[in-house]
């Protein structure tokens, strides 16, 4: 008979085979199949930011485009290298980011496509296509990412849905319908997690839509609030709807979509979102100051409440939408540090706003980052702008201004980076338009026909020097409210959002050249660049796998990029302006080699 101290041995050692055993087969599942031990993801996991994951468009709540990662460095970044390349098989504007959790890459391409692959090499795990209506036909075919949630992705369709979608298989596994495409409520926004809720609002500021915000519960994809850009009779800022225009009722059909995610204050707990420009284009039509149009927002995550808002500018007829989301950002005043908000907004103006944890915003300051000839001056307590009238666009008038209507800088992000205290800017600046603005009684509004009060085939674009060029990356000091340093990209505009770095650099695609770039975030100097298949007009990210660093981007050019480069490339003669720019969407991560 065997003692109590070999029979505890005997035990011991069967329990640390077994453990054994169980941690091999768990290793051995994990890499037959990554997806079975899929990491859900929590408030907790969203509010901290792990570098070493994407779990958001921007990064962090905050917006910020940045990446605390420093294995590549100013220093390494030359030795950049293509670690894999993926093909989505498909053409159109590639807006999304790439999304990371624990290794797991997600995508959401035009056509609304969504794929889950390997962070690591690229491998699929699986393919969403989802179901559009055959005959869908919209605006911008397009898709600015996925959120992740649990154990769920969540896609919006340009159909209007948003679709739950498991993470480990891809099977869809509840939809709300949000938005009505055949009125022009179409999505290409990315949705955003909070607390359980999936927040997201339709296009359709050019048809005629009311913008709105909507919270869908997580688990079941049923509506939690939805809340209006434009106020209704009885809510505050319905007063800045004035009858006397064409349309006594224009606030039903006033715009304000909301169609790039937000950012969000996990302590103060309120959301900030940026709202779209007024519908129809013509500000005459629509007399009033038009709240909320053209202005960011506070909210409360739990109601949908509006705490406070800031309007950039009064009774907008530029189509410079306010749907940039500002960054947040601790600002100096005064010798104190205060909570803050920084945005470069369309209408080529930075703006220095204060928050409060009740959602109120103040103006702190505005600067001009581009050219704008319809803005005489800034009240410098409010910030309210003085126009010129000369370039405010009217009914029954032909109308020139800059920057033109897609703004110094439009839906591509800025990046903060804590380190220099710096924000980069990817802008635009010396392209004007010209269009004759009319009222269109022919159209209804809201019924899915384009209802701007212009004719877009009639349409001018036109730099106002036609021997300077377009495209900038401008580094701003967030504190000393100047330029740090300006990089200039010469004949072609830049669509590329930009990502920044514990590393000290600075990443930014979206030019004609289809060139990605890293630049040294201190100086502006090129330390590294990479020609990719396509023009990349999505934003670069960076997550960690295995302890390595991978800076990743989706190339693919397409929509108002792509149009608006043939349009000025045609009277380009100078030589030095790409037309001919490659299109076809592809996934590129790049990495440093293994011997560094």
């Amino acid at each position: 008979m065997r003692s109590p101290i070999t029979r505890m041995l005997a035990s011991s050692v069967a329990a640390l085979a077994l453990t054994s055993s169980i941690a091999a087969a768990q290793e051995l599942a994990r890499i037959n199949n990554p997806m079975a031990e899929y990491s859900p993801v929590t408030q907790e996991r969203l509010d901290a930011a792990d570098p070493s994951d994407w779990l958001l468009p921007k990064g962090n709540y905050q917006g910020w485009m940045y990446s605390a990662l420093k294995q590549v460095t100013k220093e390494n970044v030359a030795q950049l290298k293509p670690v894999w390349v993926y093909s989505t098989g498909l053409d159109s504007g590639h807006q999304a980011p790439p999304m990371v959790n624990d290794g797991v890459m997600f995508v959401s391409t035009p056509y609304n496509h969504v794929l889950a692959l390997d962070a690591k090499n690229g491998s699929l795990y699986w393919r969403y296509e989802h179901d559009n209506p055959a005959d869908l036909g919209v605006m911008h075919n397009t898709s600015r990412g996925v959120a992740l949630w649990g154990d769920r992705v969540f896609a919006a369709g340009l159909d209007g849905t948003l679709n739950a979608l498991d993470a480990k298989t891809g099977k869809r596994l509840c939809q709300a319908t949000i938005g009505d495409w055949e009125i022009g409520a179409y999505i290409t926004t990315a949705p955003m997690p909070v607390d359980g809720k999936i927040l997201v609002g339709p296009s359709g500021g050019e048809y005629g839509v009311r913008g709105f915000l909507e919270a869908t519960d997580a688990d079941n994809c049923e509506q939690v609030w939805r809340t209006y850009s434009v106020p209704g009779p009885g809510e505050p800022g319905h007063e800045t709807w004035l009858p006397e225009g064409p349309r006594p009722d224009a606030w039903k059909y006033g715009g304000g979509s909301m169609w790039v995610p937000g950012n969000y204050d996990p302590k103060a707990r309120k959301l900030y979102w940026g709202v779209g420009n007024g519908s129809p284009w013509l500000g005459d039509q629509r007399p009033g100051d038009n709240l909320y149009v053209a202005s960011s927002i506070a909210m409360d995550p739990d109601t949908g409440k509006i705490t406070g808002h800031y309007q950039y500018h009064w009774n907008d007829s530029w189509d410079w939408a306010g749907m940039s989301a500002p960054l947040l950002i601790d600002l100096e005043k005064d010798g104190q540090t205060v909570p803050g908000l920084v945005s470069a907004q369309r209408n080529g103006y930075m703006y220095w706003l204060e928050r409060n944890d009740a959602g109120e915003i103040g103006y702190l300051e505005g600067k001009p980052f581009v050219y704008n000839d319809a803005f005489a001056s800034l009240d410098p307590e409010t910030g309210r702008p003085t126009y010129n009238e000369e370039h405010v666009p009217r009914t029954d008038k032909t109308t020139s201004y800059c920057p033109s209507l897609w703004g110094g800088k439009n839906y591509p992000y800025e990046a903060y980076n804590p380190d220099t205290g710096m924000i980069y800017v990817p802008a635009n600046d010396n392209v004007c338009n010209k269009w004759t603005g009319f009222l269109d009684e022919d159209t209804e509004p809201a019924s899915g026909q384009w209802w701007a009060g212009m004719d877009l085939a009639e349409l001018e674009v036109y730099l106002r020097d036609p021997a300077k060029g377009v495209g900038k990356l401008e580094a701003w000091n967030v504190n000393t409210r100047e330029v740090a340093w300006t990089h200039e990209f010469g004949k072609t505009m830049n669509w590329g959002s930009v990502l920044t770095t514990g590393g000290g650099i600075v990443f930014n695609a979206g030019t004609n050249d289809r060139k990605l770039r890293a630049f040294d975030a201190e100086s502006g100097d090129v330390l590294w660049e990479f020609p990719l298949n396509s023009t990349a007009i999505s934003p670069p990210v960076s997550y960690e796998v295995d302890g390595k660093q991978y800076i990743a981007i989706v190339a693919g050019y397409g929509v108002d990029a792509q149009w608006t480069n043939s349009v000025l490339g045609e009277q380009d003669e100078s030589g030095e302006w790409i037309k001919d720019v490659p299109v076809g969407g592809a996934i590129w991560v790049f990495a440093l080699p293994d011997e560094i």
